[in-house]
């Protein structure tokens, strides 16, 4: 009786037809009675078998990169072998789909129901995956101009690509963790690497705590109501924000100039002082560029911080004064509190920007002043995004480039991670109670 019962399960329409949508697709849609989608996808099956070979000869080509110079180009080989394996995903996911259908429907015609036609799939479709259509659009564009780069970028790490590896002349291999260990084993690169390092978290941190330290010191003291004038001063204190940053950049980079620029003129007319060497000197230009950072980015933290500010309720400030509580009582007990639960992430962000502030430090002075022994041609002020931007424009050494991008990679999400916990500021917390 037992094996009767095993048996008749297993005759069931609902294995028959997912064991059918297992070898062929579409099958089991068409024993189930639906000729219209079981069509579709022997359609899309026959489309992947006559696609083997083209399939199989682009993951041949993801593994070995080419085999013959000036007729294979490892690029491109690499190009295909992602979009194939991304294609691979896809055709995957929608063989799992057509037996998970197959089955579904082969269940309601066990329990004696209609399987849905084809109308009524779509009008299915329409209904629950309407989101999903909307946004579908998005989530390919993100893939194809995201997703795909970056994972592109990533794979470059692995291999031999630079100034020797250039195809099509010559074809790139794959050498694994070779490029993270001459990183870190052949000194002057070593070297180079924790110099640029070190300056690039100093830079980092040293812009953060500036730029929110000022904006926040300006907005606390525009707060106050018994300040007269502070919309005007406020207007004007967001003046600089109005100005393109690339725009402030380049003004100060000559405003900074140490034979012309007005900087130079002024302290040497009012102070007296001998032409500061701003940009050559690698102290100063680490100096110059802190401060600029600090005009161009103070204005963006004012106006965060006075909105938070705003936010606060005038009860509490009430009920402290009855209480005698002084004012700067108030700022350390009250206002900096509530101030940090909404600035945390706010500076974490910051601080993840500054690190691959490409832009101020570009344009101010192109990494420079020069620094003798150091690889890459990698400057006085340069960070690590633009070290990478010379290692592959002047150098070359794609490879080494592309594996310190993935180091930055892992600093800033283990950072951020790290911090946006320790800040506690997207937990659920009453902090007005």
């Amino acid at each position: 009786m037992r094996l009767k019962k095993k048996t008749r399960l297993l005759l069931s329409r609902r294995y028959i037809v997912a064991l059918l949508s297992l070898f062929c697709m579409g099958t089991g849609q068409l024993f189930n009675g639906q000729i219209i989608k079981g069509f579709l996808f022997l359609l899309f099956n026959f489309a992947v078998m006559n696609s083997i070979a083209f399939i199989r000869g682009n993951i041949y080509g993801l593994i070995t990169l080419g085999e013959t110079a000036m007729e294979d180009h490892s690029l491109f080989l690499l190009i295909y072998g992602v979009l194939t394996v991304f294609l691979l995903l896809i055709i995957t996911d929608i063989y799992i789909f057509n037996i998970r259908d197959a089955y579904k429907n082969g269940l309601l015609r066990d329990q004696g129901k209609e399987p849905p036609g084809f109308k009524e799939s779509l009008k299915n479709i329409k209904d629950t995956g309407f989101s999903y259509l909307v946004l579908s659009p998005g989530l390919t564009a993100i893939l194809c101009f995201t997703v795909l780069p970056l994972i592109y970028s990533i794979l470059i790490a692995f291999t031999n690509y630079d100034l020797y590896h250039l195809p099509p002349a010559n074809l790139i291999d794959w050498v694994g963790f070779k490029n993270f260990r001459e990183i870190f084993s052949i000194s002057s690169w070593r070297t180079t690497f924790i110099r640029v390092g070190s300056w690039t978290v100093i830079w980092a941190v040293f812009s953060t705590l500036t730029t929110y330290g000022l904006g926040c010191l300006l907005a606390v003291i525009l707060n106050n109501p018994r300040l007269k004038f502070r919309k005007i001063i406020r207007t004007l204190l967001i003046l600089p924000w109005a100005i393109p940053a690339f725009v402030s950049i380049l003004i100060w980079s000559g405003a900074l100039n140490t034979n012309f620029g007005i900087v130079n003129q002024l302290l040497g007319k009012m102070f007296n002082i001998q032409p500061v060497h701003w940009l050559t000197q690698t102290a100063l230009t680490r100096l110059a560029v802190i401060l600029v950072n600090l005009w161009v980015g103070y204005p963006h933290a004012m106006i965060m911080i006075t909105g938070i500010l705003q936010g606060i309720p005038a009860d509490i400030y009430e009920a402290a004064i009855v209480d005698g509580v002084s004012p700067w009582q108030k700022f350390r007990y009250i206002t900096l509190p509530l101030l940090w639960f909404s600035m945390a992430p706010l500076m974490i962000m910051s601080f993840a920007y500054n690190f691959n502030n490409f832009t101020l430090i570009y344009l101010l002075n192109s990494g420079r002043p020069f620094e003798f022994g150091q690889q890459g041609g990698a400057g006085g002020t340069d960070i690590l995004i633009s070290w990478i931007f010379k290692l592959t424009t002047e150098k070359n050494k794609y490879n080494y480039a592309s594996a310190i991008s993935l180091i930055i990679f892992f600093i800033l999400a283990g950072f951020s991670i790290y911090n946006f916990y320790r800040s506690s500021s997207f937990q659920e917390e009453e902090m007005l109670q």
